[in-house]
């Protein structure tokens, strides 16, 4: 499933390709046709993104797109070409179509409806709307791992496996530790450090957490190839040498997702 900086970035490409004109709008599969129909020939007003939530704005209403563990997006050059496959929706003008596939959601919803999103979401570091001390009060007060927490939309707002190992590494926090166990002053670095890597994820279209010491020019190691992302400490790790103290990084799962850590640098 993206992480929140990916659907930030998708807001943007759609202010930049439909802000202010009509769009051709169809749902080639069927499952939004009536949606599809209401949205034909309106401009797109604005764009954002809260966590994994993508909300774009028409005078009919906004259109809510959730792409889950499976939702995939395509962008062209017009013409759009023949649709293949499950298309859900094609949005296109004269120069741009978008195609949206196998979304988790995707439907129209009134103003009211939208601000009820909003409100069962917890802060979103990308956000210049988000209070940190929102999730704070839920955070301070729960049994359930910091992990755990961290991955909790109801919570925290976009961020998922990537930059919940991460973080916490970076803060040398043991990701089994207790919500409740957490200071004042980790919650703070967490939050932090959050919004300065995941608006860096925005602008670099992936997820670097290294700091400058830690780069495979200042260490001499070869780069990391995957899919998913830049350079890692922990994510995807397991089994290798921690970069910062040598030890193995392990890995277990935790809630049907899997945890990296490194034992030594996130000692209990």
């Amino acid at each position: 499933m993206p992480e929140g900086h990916v659907i930030h970035r998708l807001a943007r490409r759609f202010t930049e390709a439909f802000a202010g004109r009509p769009v051709a709008a169809a749902s080639p599969q069927g499952r939004f046709e009536e949606g599809a129909a209401r949205l034909h020939g309106q401009p797109v007003t604005e764009a954002e993104a809260h966590g994994k939530h993508l909300l774009v704005g028409f005078p009919v209403g906004w259109l809510h797109v959730h792409l889950g563990l499976y939702g995939k997006v395509t962008w062209g050059e017009a013409p759009a070409p023949a649709p293949v496959g499950l298309i859900r929706l094609r949005l296109a003008n004269e120069e741009t179509y978008f195609d949206l596939r196998g979304p988790a959601a995707c439907e129209l919803l009134t103003p009211g409806e939208k601000d009820a999103l909003h409100a069962r979401l917890g802060p979103d570091p990308l956000r210049p709307d988000a209070d940190p001390d929102r999730a704070w009060t839920m955070v301070s007060r729960s049994r359930q791992p910091v992990s755990t927490l961290l991955m909790d939309q109801k919570v925290i707002s976009g961020v998922g496996n990537i930059y919940r190992a991460e973080v916490l590494f970076r803060h040398r926090i043991d990701p089994r530790k207790a919500g409740k166990d957490l200071t004042r002053e980790e919650w703070k670095a967490i939050w932090t450090d959050l919004v300065e890597l995941m608006a860096d994820g925005v602008e670099a279209g992936r997820i670097d957490t290294v700091r400058p010491e830690h780069t495979p020019e200042a260490m001499g190691r070869p780069e990391r190839v995957d899919a998913h992302g830049g350079e890692v400490y922990v994510y995807r790790r397991a089994g290798l040498p921690c970069l910062v103290c040598g030890r193995e990084v392990r890995t277990e799962a935790l809630q049907a997702r899997n945890l990296f850590w490194c034992p030594r640098c996130q000692e209990p």
